[in-house]
């Protein structure tokens, strides 16, 4: 019988993998006490369920999977208190300047280093703002989709949605991040 080389050690679970799993999480959320109860959820979870870890994977791995399914669950939650009736519609692909509506708008001209580095945190900030403006689902599925890069086969098991209903979300929440930005920043 091979033996697995990757062991559990729930003692050192918080000086190897809470920052690491605080930082997943956060960014997932977008806010820092909610990153932390999920992360001390994600500890429960993985000493409860201690017993079905096969060391297949490193401890931070399972960690980190165990953390990616709260974070789920934290959402469908929150999906459904406001009902998970799917649109059903065509998505209207805008052409050449599909994923280009925002880009197509930041000033190409910076002569100065410090005034582009203000500048680009200050549209980071209009830009986060108006995130947190959208609908929860639409601005979940917008991060997890444009900012980290999740699959949409990913995405869609993950929510238990469509791939068609995915990308009217991301229309919407991009309809609604333009004119955000268009009444926030470009009109400023």
């Amino acid at each position: 019988m091979l033996q697995n080389k990757n062991t559990l050690n729930p003692n050192k679970w918080i000086d190897q993998y809470a920052d690491y799993l605080f930082n997943y999480a956060v960014v997932r959320v977008n806010n820092s006490d909610l990153a932390k109860d999920l992360v001390q959820d994600t500890f429960f979870a993985g000493l409860k369920s201690a017993k079905n870890f096969q060391g297949k994977a490193s401890e931070r791995t399972w960690l980190v999977s165990i953390l990616k399914r709260k974070v789920i669950d934290h959402y469908r939650k929150i999906n459904s208190k406001k009902g998970q009736a799917e649109v059903r519609m065509n998505f209207y692909n805008d052409g050449e300047n599909e994923g280009n509506w925002l880009e197509e708008r930041v000033p190409q001209d910076w002569n100065n280093a410090s005034e582009k580095a203000i500048e680009n945190e200050e549209l980071k900030s209009q830009i986060d703002a108006c995130i947190d403006n959208l609908p929860e689902k639409y601005a979940m599925v917008f991060r997890m989709k444009t900012i980290q890069e999740f699959e949409t086969e990913e995405i869609c098991k993950e929510l238990e949605i469509t791939a068609s209903n995915l990308w009217v979300i991301i229309h919407r929440a991009r309809t609604q991040l333009r004119k955000c930005m268009e009444d926030n920043w470009f009109n400023n």
